[in-house]
């Protein structure tokens, strides 16, 4: 399912007609930090370690969050789709590392598809799926919020998404997540109830 979503997101990618800029003041304030670039990276192995890490602890909860990240993505295409967006990049100079990993995002990844930001998406669906797991180690529950919140940021420091781009994908994440995780179980248990109060 991943590389269909995936495929779908190259092709929106590929060019735009007229893409808006949703630069705000804050976004011209924002530096661009190349040291950033890692935890942007991170976000790959970031999402997919820990959608396994789900499947094996409790496959209901894997289940849902991949739910969330797979409507929520579909979501974004249909914005995309229609409301193309772009963010215009630093021009970059020199030759450190740094600057190589982000030349290489740069080339691979167009400046569209911007809002929402899938990377903001995923990474808070997998901070909201954690959340629901029964047993929780201390290093994983340190681990996953910075991690999440380092990659959510990095998309501003390496000038991929403006801060509209965040605050949308946080909405639509936090929205599927509701109707996913919460409305559900309370749907499951008002069954049981209605169950139980039959039987009595």
């Amino acid at each position: 399912m991943l590389p269909l979503l995936g495929s779908i997101y190259n092709s929106l990618n590929s060019h735009s007609t007229n893409p808006i800029i949703l630069l705000t003041k804050f976004d011209s304030k924002v530096p661009f930090l190349p040291i950033f670039i890692l935890p942007y990276l991170f976000w790959y192995g970031f999402v997919l370690g820990y959608l396994i890490y789900f499947c094996f602890k409790d496959t209901k909860v894997f289940v849902k969050t991949l739910t969330v990240m797979v409507v929520g993505e579909v979501v974004c295409f249909v914005i995309y789709f229609f409301f193309q967006t772009t963010v215009p990049r630093p021009k970059l100079e020199g030759n450190s590392f740094l600057i190589e990993l982000v030349q290489l995002i740069y080339s691979r990844d167009l400046p569209y598809n911007c809002f929402p930001s899938i990377h903001v998406l995923t990474s808070l669906a997998i901070m909201l799926g954690y959340l629901h797991l029964k047993i929780k180690h201390i290093l994983h529950s340190i681990f996953i919020y910075i991690t999440g919140t380092m990659i959510i940021i990095s998309t501003l420091f390496v000038k991929q998404h403006v801060i509209l781009d965040i605050f949308g994908a946080l909405m639509l994440t936090l929205l599927t997540y509701g109707i996913v995780f919460e409305l559900f179980h309370f749907s499951k248990l008002s069954k049981k109830e209605h169950t139980v109060y039959l039987k009595d």
